[in-house]
């Protein structure tokens, strides 16, 4: 259930904030959808397989066939060897085919474009795009979750959630999430501050674990995931008054000396 439910609060924008909850399940998933129904890429011609794709295809079945006990993974890494070792005139086989296929693509790809639109041309590299960045985004996650990267702190929001959403009323995962953020906002102050006390305690351990980990990346030389000053909490305060009492205990120590060494000459 965890999965899910973390899964649903990032489409939700629970991360955010429950005010973002209607917004994510409104209007705009349903514009998407419909520019979606309207428009698509399905169409456009597909790009050739490389050479070495073409070597998987042609030699995976055979291999499966003769090596049943073999896992997708030994399969791959068996693959990848056969390629490594297959002499230069057999590549170039496959790289020829390649060539040839992509020049048939060019031309099918020109005359797909000549058919559009200006705003479905438009649209199609929107589109184009919002993929590209959510697969980069999905590989950023996938590398930070391999370095260890913390957990965010959760709000007193995701807390209430995960806590009664098993037992919150709705046909579906949506309508008990909708469910949940009107309950939320009608409880009393006095229900929602163990809540609220726990999201604060949660923050104390996120910026604890940060601190551990940022120092391990800054080891390892990757300062690019190091968050900048702008992007970390600001102090309270009062913590901000008691640190610079601390730093400024010794001098006043040595400014209490140089008097004292003065009064006795």
């Amino acid at each position: 259930m965890a999965a899910a439910l973390a899964a649903l609060g990032r489409a939700a924008g629970l991360a955010a904030g429950p005010g973002r909850l209607l917004r994510a399940c409104g209007a705009t998933c349903a514009a998407e959808g419909g520019l979606s129904r309207r428009l698509s890429s399905a169409e456009r011609p597909k790009r050739p397989l490389t050479a070495y794709f073409r070597f998987v295809g042609e030699r995976q079945g055979l291999l499966r066939r003769q090596h049943p006990e073999l896992s997708n993974t030994e399969l791959v890494k068996k693959l990848a060897g056969d390629w490594r070792e297959l002499p230069a005139s057999q590549k170039q086989v496959y790289e020829e085919a390649r060539k040839a296929d992509w020049r048939i693509y060019e031309e099918k790809l020109a005359a797909y474009k000549a058919q559009l639109t200006p705003a479905q041309a438009a649209a199609l590299k929107e589109e184009r795009r919002k993929r590209l960045a959510k697969r980069r985004s999905f590989r950023k996650k996938r590398e930070l979750t391999v370095l260890g990267k913390p957990k965010r702190p959760r709000s007193g929001f995701n807390i209430f959630v995960s806590e009664n959403f098993q037992k919150s009323v709705g046909v579906s995962p949506v309508a008990k999430l909708k469910k949940l953020f009107e309950t939320w906002q009608n409880l009393p102050s006095s229900e929602k501050q163990p809540y609220l006390q726990l999201a604060e305690d949660d923050k104390v351990r996120y910026e604890n674990e940060m601190k551990s980990w940022e120092a391990k990346m800054a080891e390892l030389g990757r300062q690019d995931l190091i968050r900048s000053k702008e992007q970390q909490p600001k102090k309270k305060a009062a913590e901000t008054v008691q640190e610079a009492d601390r730093a400024k205990a010794p001098l006043r120590g040595k400014k209490a000396t140089l008097k004292l060494k003065k009064s006795e000459e």
